[in-house]
């Protein structure tokens, strides 16, 4: 006996996208399936609100969640000096993690989706397909059989690797006293930053208005910081680079993406299959991972359709994760420049291709093309020594 086809855990962007795309109704019209999503219940295993970011043309599928968007990107340099680029037709679009949560809960709603609270404990193959084992936040137990279960729980340290840099953030939401803002512009890096001598760090805004912005400061390093020292690096961008006056703090986020070039498991079991962040779905020189989510998700819901087992292809080319674990050894070793190489790329490389470069959709030529803007000896020095480096597990 199954009490569904298919059992998703996790009810972030991974989970819910991939629960909501099997029980839309172009999925029902092909092949019915009964799905259950389980979500951690409320408490600390449940994440706080948090900010997902990617670029696309307009009218995407997520459109009613997006917070905001933005026709025009920039970068500054260290010295003041700003690169504005149009990636038209894409946009760089924001969701907030209660947008998306609610739009997705109006969704599987009218899809007659089986929804649980619960924490899960063990998830492990049996005849016919697999079982997740939990309790209730009463502590009640909860078991579940499916014919396929993907599990978007976090996966912990990652596995060993040659190449990891942590990438490590925290934001604040302001709302200025007088208009400070450009709202059709979206700061992606702004390297008038202090820098660390491995790695590299920028200011990152967002502008929801005017007077309204989200304000990161981000580092690209080997270990995270203290939370005061989040805060002084965000007070000195917002007060002495940004100079926005008199502000106050609506809201804080804050999180560490491992940006590493680990292998990460496209099944765990017969019948078991991880997704999201677990499945690999985060670039790992970029730390972006919704749009490989929505990927993985769209293969994972074709496969099914189609009668076959749903094991999708790795969120990113093998291409593109060679040379991401280039550029992470090459800012790890202190090499290149991080600042320099990202400035110089968006000033060269047009904005569409750079865009889809960073999402792993360009080919082979254009590949090519931008690897060419990148400081060559050290960038060729770090390729040739890269195969020869052992994986060694995360923190050694």
């Amino acid at each position: 006996m199954r009490d569904a086809d298919v059992v998703v855990i996790g009810g972030g962007a991974a989970g819910l996208s991939l629960a909501r795309r099997l029980t839309a109704p172009r999925m029902r019209a092909r092949r019915p399936l009964t799905v259950a999503l389980v979500e951690a219940p409320p408490g600390a295993l449940r994440p706080g609100p948090r900010t997902w970011c990617y670029w696309e043309a307009a009218g995407g599928e997520y459109d009613g969640a997006v917070r905001a968007d933005w026709g025009r990107l920039r970068v500054t340099g260290p010295d003041g000096a700003a690169v504005v680029r149009d990636p038209a037709p894409l946009r760089y679009k924001m969701i907030r993690s209660p947008d998306f949560e609610r739009w997705a809960d109006g969704e599987l709603a009218r899809s007659g989706c089986l929804r649980l609270e619960a924490v899960v404990e063990s998830v492990q193959d049996v005849p016919g397909g697999a079982e997740v084992r939990g309790h209730d936040a009463r502590g009640a137990p909860v078991r579940l059989r499916a014919r396929w279960v993907f599990d978007s729980r976090p996966p912990g340290r990652p596995g060993p690797a040659r190449a990891t840099l942590l990438q490590h953030f925290r934001g604040w939401f302001v709302r200025t006293a007088r208009p400070v803002f450009d709202p059709g512009v979206a700061d992606l890096m702004d390297f008038r930053t202090p820098q660390p001598r491995h790695g590299l760090a920028f200011g990152y805004v967002l502008p929801l208005g005017p007077r309204e912005a989200l304000v990161e400061y981000t580092e690209f390093s080997a270990a995270v910081l203290g939370g005061a020292a989040y805060d002084r690096a965000l007070g000195h961008y917002v007060t002495e680079v940004l100079d926005v006056g008199d502000f106050e703090v609506t809201a804080v986020e804050e999180g560490v993406i491992a940006m590493t070039d680990a292998r990460f498991p496209r099944r765990t079991g017969r019948s078991v299959f991880p997704i999201g962040v677990a499945g690999g779905t985060t670039r790992p020189a970029t730390g972006y991972s919704f749009a490989a989510a929505q990927r993985q998700s769209r293969a994972i819901a074709a496969a099914l359709a189609e009668g076959r087992t749903p094991l999708a292809p790795a969120p990113h080319a093998a291409r593109a994760r060679a040379m991401d674990a280039v550029l992470l050894r090459a800012l790890d070793t202190g090499r290149v420049d991080g600042a320099a190489l990202f400035t110089g790329l968006f000033g060269k490389v047009p904005a569409p291709r750079l865009l889809r470069f960073l999402d792993g959709r360009t080919n082979v030529l254009e590949d090519l093309a931008v690897g060419l803007r990148t400081p060559a000896r050290p960038m060729l020095r770090t390729a040739l020594e890269l195969p020869f480096l052992p994986r060694r597990p995360a923190g050694s």
